[in-house]
Parts: C-alpha cells; sequence; structure tokens
C-alpha cells in the first residue's frame, strides 16, 4: 500500500513547514493519481499519532479527470485510466485529475 508512504510524507511536509498546533489540512487527490483517498485517510490517524498534527481534521478533495481531445478539441471528463473522447477518439491530453498536493493548512492561532 503506496498511501502509507505518501501520507507519511504528507505528514512529514506539514510538520517541517507550519509551526504550532495544526487544526486542519487540505489535500488534493485527483482521480487519476492513483491514490485511493479512503486509505489516506485511515493512514493520517496512524501516521499523525504523537504528533502536532494528532485529531487534526484531514479534508480531501477529489478532481475529476479531465482531458481535452486532440482530434476534436472537446474537453471530457475522465472516469479511469483509459481517456476515450465522444468522437471516437483516444488521443487526448489529460488536463486534470493527477493531483497529489497539499492546498491548504489551518493552525490554531
Amino acid at each position: 500500500m503506496h498511501e502509507l508512504s505518501i501520507t507519511e510524507s504528507l505528514v512529514s511536509a506539514v510538520l517541517e513547514q507550519v509551526d504550532g498546533e495544526i487544526k486542519a489540512v487540505t489535500v488534493v487527490i485527483g482521480r487519476l493519481s492513483g491514490v485511493v483517498p479512503d486509505s489516506v485517510r485511515f493512514c493520517f490517524d496512524v501516521c499523525t499519532r504523537g504528533t502536532r498534527l494528532e485529531g487534526a481534521v484531514l479534508e480531501i478533495l477529489e478532481p475529476a479527470g479531465r482531458a481535452i481531445c486532440r482530434s476534436c478539441d472537446e474537453v471530457t471528463d475522465v472516469a479511469d485510466g483509459i481517456p476515450l473522447c465522444s468522437c471516437g477518439s483516444v488521443d487526448l491530453d489529460v488536463v486534470g485529475g493527477r493531483e497529489l498536493s497539499v492546498k491548504h493548512v489551518e493552525v490554531v492561532v
């Protein structure tokens, strides 16, 4: 399960960059990223034990996959790893849904 190492890295990065008591963390995990949000939620609770992040709320935003067809220029939603345009083309440029980032950290003031 690579979500454990991803979550460990996320927790470590937040702790290194943010001083003080942390109340909430917002993470963006695109639906085409290959990362399972529910696994990150579980791992977050385990990885934050005994740290300043323990008890913090984890919010996960899950943007849909988006692609632009190189054949017809249509922007289309992509539900899985094999994008297909309504025109039948598979020549798409994926422009969204692969994100994996920390968007926001809320601290206690």
